[in-house]
């Protein structure tokens, strides 16, 4: 057997292994980098330690307090037990340089991202960034914690950046703090202070923004409108307060009215068909589909006439938003962001949330598919995620969860954010791929419960969870995303950056001088009213009537005709009779005249004889005429 092996190429001859070799030692250079930064970052923390250390000792004995002196004991009694010390509580444990160093590579992307803030171990590092990779934001994502700890500036600071790197925006703005991204941010020494901190480059700046409002309040924004045909039946039921039977019975009625080209574009729209559909005239319309209760009906009626009273009859109608305005970018190539002004949801919660929910489905209706791409084409903010899947039906929730999972492949991400994780149901919750967790409290049973549910949804990481969660201070949060290649990031306790926009309200004046100046409008500004299904329905309801009475009309012509023929028969069978009894009494007479006698060359009678041939016939024409009752009248 020879020993001579086959020549095969060098690996400097495979173009494939040497781009291989390449990104290998790029990548180990990356992390020795991050190394080097984590070994820099624990090294300026331990000395910043030491130093405040040093400072506390020497405040310590210039303001040392004197040793107060116990009252001597009786004699004999015993010796007092030592008081125990103070047990002072133990800092939280920061990582280590080798756990740093993880983060740090974790973290560290080639492509482009969103700047979140820097890691904390004992104080911020700003060598070791927290990022969002862009093309990564449309893996949808969570921004959670309780009241006041940072959550709405999370959001604006993640806003500002999309719109930055050309990515268009929309998200409701509950308290207005939002709209202050229409205007720069303020600096202050505090701000700065925090911002040189961290290793931020602030400087204040205003984001493109359009401003848009539910229903007809066109000084808070250009109205958003749906029909109730596009609106759909799953989602009005959801605001409705419909159950499962009252919901299927109202899907019939949708049915019905697209089967008949019937357009429900308002809520009197949907109150026609039903009237149209439980009266006599339409009963009969539904019997092959099952039938229409009335009793059913009639409940959908009453919350139909009380959600109209509480003023969503503005919310439906034309013209409808076109979605697709949500995803425009300026000429300079920003991502414009796109704010829902719903200051008072409190009022009317359901509506809010079901009508973002019919905005999203919108979106996924008409955006076309496109798989992964380098950047989403919008990121959707669901503030107050919790209204959405509060008390809400299986059916809902199902097409929740479907269409979440389904809308990343037309370019949109969506971020929830609301108040701990649980407010999202798991299978949602499994498909958020960014997860922003700020401080949680514990004040009962159920936040502890809730505390430590969200503690195990993390991975494995070199915290106390638990315990971070609630020591987080404001602005701070617990960071996990996914990197470049889709694998989930090193836990990281993050120091957020500031946002560069302002982080108070607009003015009034402002808002609607932006609202009125926008070019949509001129075309969403004013409602029109087109034919629908309450005027189709009342025209063939009224053509129905005409078309009934003149079939009233017909029948008794008909019957008047009858009754008229069957006089006029009656009235020629009499003049029958009585012409044959006229015949017979006029026989009777020739019969019962005597004799024969010379006769003219006219006919005669012999009445003619006696009272002459004129007085005959006058006799014969007045008998006559008396039996038909047409005798004349003087």
């Amino acid at each position: 057997m020879s020993d001579t092996v086959p020549s095969v190429p060098g690996p400097a001859d495979d173009p494939e292994v040497a781009r291989l070799r390449a990104e290998a030692e790029a990548a180990e250079a990356e992390l020795r980098l991050a190394r080097a930064r984590a070994d820099l970052a624990a090294a300026e923390a331990a000395a910043a330690k030491a130093r405040a250390a040093a400072a506390g000792d020497a405040g310590d004995a210039t303001v040392a307090e004197p040793t107060p002196v116990a009252d001597p004991a009786p004699a004999g009694a015993p010796a007092p037990a030592p008081a125990p010390a103070a047990e002072a509580p133990a800092p939280t444990v920061p990582l280590t340089d080798a756990q740093v160093a993880t983060v740090a590579a974790g973290y560290a992307g080639t492509g482009a991202a969103l700047d979140l803030g820097v890691l904390v171990n004992g104080g911020p590092v700003a060598s070791v960034p927290v990022r969002i990779p862009l093309a990564m934001t449309n893996r949808h994502g969570l921004v959670a914690g309780a009241t006041g700890t940072g959550k709405t500036r999370t959001l604006q600071l993640l806003a500002e950046q999309l719109s930055a790197n050309g990515v268009p925006v929309f998200a409701a703005d509950i308290k207005g703090d939002l709209s202050g991204v229409a205007a720069p941010g303020a600096s202050s020494e505090k701000l700065l202070a925090r911002t040189s901190a961290l290793g931020q480059a602030w400087t204040p700046r205003a984001y493109p923004t359009e401003f848009y409002a539910l229903g007809d309040d066109a000084a808070s924004g250009i109205p958003v409108r749906a029909t109730v045909s596009g609106f759909g039946p799953l989602l009005l039921s959801r605001v409705l307060g419909l159950n499962a039977t009252q919901e299927s019975s109202l899907g019939l009625v949708f049915h019905y009215a697209d089967e008949k080209g019937l357009a429900l574009v308002d809520l009197s729209d949907l109150r026609a068909v039903l009237t149209f559909l439980t009266s006599d005239e339409g009963k009969s319309e539904l019997k092959d589909l099952g039938g229409l209760s009335g009793a059913t009906a009639g409940v959908i009626l009453r919350e139909l006439v009380a959600f109209s009273a509480a003023g969503a009859d503005s919310f439906f109608g034309e013209p409808e938003l076109d979605v697709t305005a949500f995803l425009r970018t300026t000429a300079e190539g920003e991502g414009v962001v796109s704010l829902l002004e719903v200051p008072n949801v409190a009022s009317r919660p359901e509506l809010y949330s079901t009508f973002l929910m019919y905005l999203l489905a919108e979106l996924y209706e008409v955006l076309p598919e496109v798989g992964d791409l380098d950047k989403p084409k919008l990121v959707f903010f669901f503030d107050e995620a919790h209204l959405l899947f509060r008390e809400a039906s299986k059916a809902f929730l199902s097409a929740i969860t479907q269409t979440v999972r389904l809308i990343r492949s037309k370019g949109v991400g969506v971020f929830f954010v609301t108040q701990t994780p649980k407010d999202v149901p798991g299978d949602v919750l499994a498909q958020l791929g960014s997860r922003v967790q700020h401080a949680l409290r514990a004040f009962t049973p159920d936040d502890a419960a809730a505390l430590r549910a969200s503690v195990r949804t993390y991975p494995a990481s070199g915290y106390d969870l638990e315990r971070v969660l609630q020591e987080l201070g404001t602005g701070e949060a617990i960071v996990t995303v996914m990197d470049e290649r889709g694998t989930p990031t090193p836990v990281a306790w993050t120091r957020l950056f500031a946002p560069r926009a302002s982080m108070s309200p607009i003015p009034a004046a402002d808002l609607a001088a932006a609202v009125s100046a926008s070019p949509l409008f001129a075309q969403y500004g004013t409602p029109i009213d087109r034919e629908s299904a309450r005027e189709i329905l009342a025209a063939r309801m009224q053509a129905a009537t005409y078309a009934r009475e003149a079939a009233e009309r017909a029948k008794q012509a008909a019957a008047d005709e009858a009754a008229y023929a069957k006089q006029q028969a009656a009235i020629e069978k009499a003049h029958a009779d009585a012409q044959k009894k006229a015949q017979r009494e006029y026989d009777r007479l020739l019969k019962g005249t005597a004799g024969p006698r010379a006769r003219s060359s006219a006919p005669t009678t012999p009445l003619d004889d006696v009272l002459g041939r004129g007085a005959t016939k006058t006799i014969l024409t007045g008998v006559i005429r008396g039996l038909f009752g047409t005798g004349r009248r003087r």
